[in-house]
């Protein structure tokens, strides 16, 4: 008899929906975090709590994210991840690590000392009552700001952030990836196993303190007998133990000056004017049977079908972000049809503006796991950007990763846009020649197809290979860009 799917559920915060204003999150470009406390989650420490850190309350995340400066708006659970959709973009909780993503002028890395107290404290990442948690691995980046000046301390600059960031973990490598005077994307990680900078300065001394770079040399943890399931698992990759096999990808794709039809799909009065279609055509209402009092009503209304339209249907929330997401494509990329279970978790924002999660657990019920994707929007014409982040394996979608970006790009149609791969480079391999020779092919190939994406051209290709995975950044313009790129000079 096949096992279960894992139970998804689906929770509204609507006190942090009731009046949201978001006229003033203009700055898309995200800020993105990855805290990790264990390779993966079958790893956990005997101090741990059962379900590490899924085991925080709900009310705890929230006061780690008002300093951070926003709110849970609704969350998706289950047996492997919390997803938190936010007022600026979202949050993913594993038993092992946390991704936090957010927009506007967040003050993202100020939330890093309460998510280490956290970890420690309620999460039982610590030994013997330490007062912050030691990660086994840290990720951090971001593109270049719009509006570098409207940030708030510690992202006023990437040396602040940089510097921030070497305060906790000493000796963290800090990456700018592409032009400096073109498109570019920031990145910091520390090596697995690095321990804290000592001594753990409060925050508000922190702030005092000069800047200073330092350079203390990294120390490895060990991790006895931990080959053995990280390489049955997830080879020692990013995606820390979800049974996804040696070649797990994490892909992010930020899309700028989108075409202004498709930035349309994204504004409130647009995704009422489609609700209310799809509500006629499911009332049964065609127009015809309608007599003359009620065309002179109907002229006087927005739209024919907005005055019998359910509330939900006309004002921001996550009634009419579902009809947005079914509308663009979106639900197509992991459709239902293949992942019965899926879950997108979405919200239009008025006057426009939309952010969605997708939890995608595995099709195949005996595969314990769940990936996620995650999409942000900002339409307006001045500013306008589109992020798209997923981890599902491009092997478990039956498409390639350049199938999948093809289908994205097509929705928002930017004129520019920059991607950045991220694939598991099993520490095991070093063990397996065989395995990593196939490895290498596989990934040739696929990096062929991805220099080809219909409609652009790539414009900039850069490869890292660091610790553990190999990091591809390209950077695409669209064939029809007309006038060139803007070049965005932001820190």
């Amino acid at each position: 008899m096949p096992e279960a799917q894992p139970l998804t559920t689906h929770s509204i915060n609507h006190e942090a929906t009731f009046d949201l204003d978001s006229t003033n999150a203009f700055e898309g470009p995200e800020k993105l975090l990855e805290v990790w406390f264990t390779p993966s989650p079958e790893l956990l420490p005997m101090s741990a709590q059962p379900d590490g850190l899924k085991s925080v309350s709900e009310d705890t995340w929230k006061a780690m994210l008002d300093i951070v400066r926003c709110k849970v708006l609704s969350t998706v659970r289950n047996e492997h991840v919390d997803a938190y959709l936010l007022s600026e973009s979202s949050m993913f909780v594993f038993p092992h690590k946390l991704i936090l993503k957010t927009c506007g002028t967040t003050t993202l890395l100020s939330g890093l000392p309460e998510l280490l107290r956290i970890a420690a404290q309620k999460a039982g990442f610590a030994d013997g009552g330490d007062a912050a948690a030691v990660p086994y691995r840290v990720f951090y980046s971001r593109k270049s700001f719009m509006f570098p000046h409207k940030q708030m301390h510690p992202h006023q600059s990437w040396k602040d952030e940089v510097d921030f960031l070497d305060r906790w973990f000493g000796s963290g490598s800090a990456y700018m990836v592409g032009k400096t005077n073109g498109e570019h994307w920031y990145l910091y990680l520390t090596t697995p196993g690095s321990e804290l900078s000592p001594p753990l300065t409060p925050q508000n001394e922190m702030e005092d303190m000069e800047l200073e770079r330092r350079h203390t040399e990294t120390k490895m943890l060990q991790f006895p007998d931990a080959e053995a399931p990280i390489f049955k698992n997830i080879g020692g990759g990013r995606d820390g133990g979800s049974g996804n096999g040696i070649f797990d990808e994490t892909l992010e794709v930020l899309m700028m000056d989108l075409d202004p039809v498709k930035a349309r799909q994204f504004y409130l009065e647009d995704a009422s004017a489609v609700a209310a279609d799809g509500f006629r055509k499911q009332n049964g209402d065609d127009g015809d049977k309608r007599g003359a009092e009620d065309d002179e009503s109907d002229r006087k209304s927005i739209d024919s079908g907005f005055a019998d339209l359910p509330e939900d249907l006309k004002s921001e929330g996550h009634a009419l972000g579902a009809v947005v997401s079914e509308a663009c494509g979106l639900n197509d990329v992991y459709p239902r049809s293949k992942y019965p279970d899926a879950c997108v978790d979405s919200y239009i924002f008025a006057p426009c503006g939309y952010s969605a999660n997708g939890v995608i657990p595995h099709p195949d019920p005996k595969v314990a796991t769940t990936h996620y994707f995650t999409v942000h929007v900002t339409p307006e014409p001045h500013c306008s950007y589109a992020s798209f982040e997923t981890n599902v394996p491009g092997r478990q979608s039956g498409r390639e990763t350049a199938e999948i970006l093809e289908h994205v790009v097509k929705i928002f149609r930017p004129g520019r846009f920059s991607v950045t791969l991220f694939e598991a480079k099993p520490v095991a391999l070093e063990s397996r020649p065989y395995r990593e020779h196939f490895h290498d092919l596989s990934a040739s190939r696929r990096s062929v197809r991805m220099d080809k994406i219909k409609g652009y051209k790539r414009i900039d290709k850069i490869v890292h290979d660091l610790d553990g995975y190999d990091l591809v950044f390209r950077y695409y313009e669209r064939d029809d860009l007309k006038g060139g790129a803007k070049v965005c000079r932001g820190f």
